[in-house]
């Protein structure tokens, strides 16, 4: 049973009793917004951060959705990647590509990846002129308030420590408003060379779904959504707040252990009560 509700501009936050209840509803959720996108501008554009989000959105390759879903409308993008070769135990899209990509009927060349052959610095150059590219061409919408990419859905983890695609806690990647893509040459996560979707593009899409499952993330969580805590606090998580768009919450109850004293799990409770 899920715990759900609005938090001011915290977004939806939807908790559920487990990991397996959230690749679920995830599934479920992924394949609603596929559907709606499709019907109402003919494709699905779909980015996705690194990390284990692959591996929860594995639902998808079950019934019914690997029947349902229009598969050969979806593009494919990633928020963040390592700047290593395709073959690379780090890359995301291999790690895509071998649990995912590679058992549903997407188009191959609706796969948008980076150029691995050259430097961070240019890959996250190459990566935003192919999505100009694509925005001219109406493949990806565009933002109403700004020129930022418009996608149907950015599909982010939370870090346990906040981070969000490979924008990290106090790092000046979070400050870049003029850029789509950016790079970075010293994550603190291995591999040090990543691109990475700006904050501007994050927050202009019509649909942001942060995904947190563990108790490793409790403290993360805490940062991000509790709304007592200060807003000046560089947690990129924080930081993801859609100006035009829809953001949810899909936490599993071992990632919310640190909200329970907190205000937002009493508003929680009492919200749940009135409906």
């Amino acid at each position: 049973m899920a715990l759900s509700g609005d938090h001011k501009n915290r977004g939806e936050l939807r908790i559920y009793d487990s990991e397996d209840e959230v690749k679920t509803v995830l599934a479920e959720y992924i394949a609603d917004v596929s559907d709606a996108a499709v019907q109402e501008h003919g494709f699905f554009t779909l980015a996705i951060s690194g990390g284990s989000l692959i591996d929860l959105m594995g639902k998808l390759l079950q019934p019914p959705y690997n029947k349902t879903v229009d598969w050969t409308k979806w593009y494919i993008f990633w928020a963040d990647e390592c700047v290593v070769s395709k073959s690379h135990e780090d890359s995301c899209f291999k790690h895509a590509k071998d649990l995912f990509l590679s058992k549903v009927p997407i188009v191959p060349s609706h796969v948008i990846s980076i150029n691995d052959s050259v430097s961070a610095e240019e890959a996250a150059d190459d990566y935003e002129f192919v999505i100009r590219q694509l925005v001219r061409t109406r493949v990806i919408n565009v933002s109403e308030i700004s020129d930022c990419p418009k996608f149907d859905l950015i599909l982010l983890e939370l870090g346990t420590d906040g981070h969000v695609a490979s924008l990290f806690p106090n790092h000046p990647a979070l400050d870049e408003r003029e850029e789509w893509v950016t790079f970075i040459i010293d994550s603190p996560i291995p591999p040090p060379e990543r691109i990475t979707f700006t904050l501007p593009v994050i927050n202009s899409a019509s649909n942001v779904a942060v995904v947190a499952a563990g108790e490793s993330k409790a403290d993360a969580v805490l940062l991000a959504v509790d709304e007592s805590g200060p807003d000046c606090l560089s947690i990129p998580g924080r930081m993801v707040q859609p100006a035009n768009g829809k953001l949810v919450w899909f936490l599993d109850k071992l990632a919310t252990t640190k909200l329970e004293d907190s205000d937002l799990n009493n508003w929680y409770m009492k919200s749940l009560a009135e409906v």
